[in-house]
Order: structure tokens, then C-alpha cells, then sequence
């Protein structure tokens, strides 16, 4: 096959619900704003507050708050069309290959991690598992994961299964690797959180590592797999990066990264 008529993957939009919420906050405070700038109203209410009242400045309010979250949705959207592509492999080189290797990836969506993982295999075999919730991922499909493996050229060294992560269906130490891109967090009852890092610790091989990259919870994830066994733990990534994104986002985003090896 001509290699200029095959299709490039697509990994999809990430947590598209939240880019279409902001864009529609971002859209009533900027009418808020435009609104006053037209002479429609003052932009201000008085809001009584114990013996005094305070004055709010919608108009001002509505400015800051509607480019804010126009920023964010645009950040969102290059990053799930072209910054995770190249966070992929700045990810997966945190990891010493040789081909061989059976990889987990948690949450694996659309095969971003998981195809990636699949081109370093040799004799290795990489299996994602997934729910596939459309609200964490546009177009959230074991085919379309599958069709990205295929457009990789990697489908013969690729699995996946519908599972939950808090219940994963492999014995004791069957991977050597186990990755996950943005997923755990979508279990928002701690308790459940623990219970997937356990199940991730409790899969791995002695010896076995773990790469964990998501928005927040990072030290309640080293905290769980202190308490499964894997007392070496790393947080690794650039430090600016989740300064900075934590910042763009009013604090919701808390990235980190973990590295766990898992003791002989």
C-alpha cells in the first residue's frame, strides 16, 4: 500500500463535554461584557452583605472570566490534536524497552499510549482496556482504537478489552509495564481510585514499572501504591508545565506524573 494513501490516527478530543462548557461560559460572560461596552446597561449590581453592600462589576468579571475559559478550550483543543501526540513519546522514553515486554494501558481510549507502546514491541504484546465513555473521549470505541492500531501498523501486536479498571481480568504479575494517560481520575470516589491503583500494582511483575500521567490526585496515587507494595515512586515531568496548567485553569487542573517500580 502507497504509505501517502494511508490515514493518520486519530486520537480523538479529549473531555469534549468540558470543551463545549466552557465555550458557553466563555460566551455569556463576553455578552456580559459587550452588553455594558454597548450602553445596554452599568455592568454593575449591588449585592448586600452583612452592614454594608458591595458592588460587583459583572462587565469586568464576565471579560476575565470569558477569555480565561476561551484560553482553556483552546489549550484543551490543541492538546488532544497535537500536544498529547507529542507528550506520548516524551512519556514512554521514561521507560527502558526491549521489545519483549507485556504493556497495560489503563483507560486506553483511542490507542494513544497503547499504539505507541505497540512500536516498541518486538515480541512484546501491548492490551488496553477501557470502558468507553464518550465524555472522557469523542468517538470512544474499541473500534476506533483498533483502526488506529491499524493506521500505526501495529494491530498485530495490539489487544483490547472492555474491563474496569478497578476489576482488571489478569493474574498476579503479568505485566511488565503498565501505563495510563488521564483515566484514573474519572473514578471520582476516592475509595474506587485506591482500588484501581491496588489492581495496577497487584498485575505488575516484581521488578515492574508503572508510568501514571493525569490532571490531578498525583500524591493520593503515591500514597495508594505505598500501601500496595511499591515504596519506589518518582514524580517526574516538568514541574513548569503543571505550574502553568493549573494556573490557565483556576486550579481544577493538578497534573502529575508518577513512576513506580515495583519491588523484586
Amino acid at each position: 500500500m502507497n504509505q501517502a494513501n494511508v490515514e493518520r490516527p486519530d486520537y480523538g478530543i479529549d473531555a469534549p463535554g468540558v470543551i463545549r462548557n466552557l465555550l458557553i461560559c466563555a460566551t455569556v460572560g463576553l455578552a456580559c461584557w459587550a452588553s455594558v461596552k454597548l450602553a445596554y446597561w452599568s455592568g454593575h449590581v449591588v449585592v448586600p452583605v452583612g452592614l454594608g453592600d458591595i458592588d460587583v462589576d459583572l462587565a469586568g468579571t464576565g471579560l476575565a472570566t470569558g477569555l480565561g475559559m476561551i484560553f482553556t478550550a483552546l489549550w484543551m483543543l490543541w492538546d488532544s490534536k497535537i500536544g498529547k501526540i507529542r507528550g506520548r513519546e516524551d512519556m514512554l522514553q521514561r521507560l527502558q524497552w526491549t521489545g519483549d515486554e507485556q504493556v497495560l494501558d489503563i483507560g486506553c481510549g483511542r490507542g494513544l499510549l497503547l499504539n505507541a507502546a505497540a512500536r516498541r514491541l518486538t515480541t512484546g504484546k501491548a492490551t488496553g482496556i477501557d470502558l468507553w465513555q464518550s465524555e472522557d473521549l469523542s468517538g470512544n470505541t474499541p473500534g476506533a482504537t483498533l483502526e488506529n492500531a491499524q493506521r500505526e501498523g501495529v494491530a498485530d501486536k495490539v489487544n483490547v478489552q472492555t474491563c474496569d479498571m478497578r476489576k482488571l481480568p489478569f493474574g498476579d504479575g503479568s505485566f511488565d509495564y503498565v501505563v495510563s494517560r488521564f483515566a484514573i481520575h474519572n473514578l471520582y470516589n476516592a475509595e474506587d481510585r485506591a482500588k484501581a491503583i491496588a489492581e495496577i500494582a497487584r498485575v505488575l511483575k516484581p521488578g515492574g514499572q508503572a508510568l501514571i500521567d493525569d490532571i490531578r490526585h498525583g500524591k493520593e496515587y503515591a500514597a495508594s501504591f505505598t500501601k500496595s507494595g511499591c515504596s519506589d515512586i518518582q514524580f517526574v515531568g516538568s514541574k513548569l508545565v503543571g505550574w502553568l496548567a493549573t494556573l490557565i485553569s483556576f486550579g481544577s487542573l493538578r497534573p502529575a506524573m508518577l513512576w513506580v517500580k515495583k519491588a523484586k
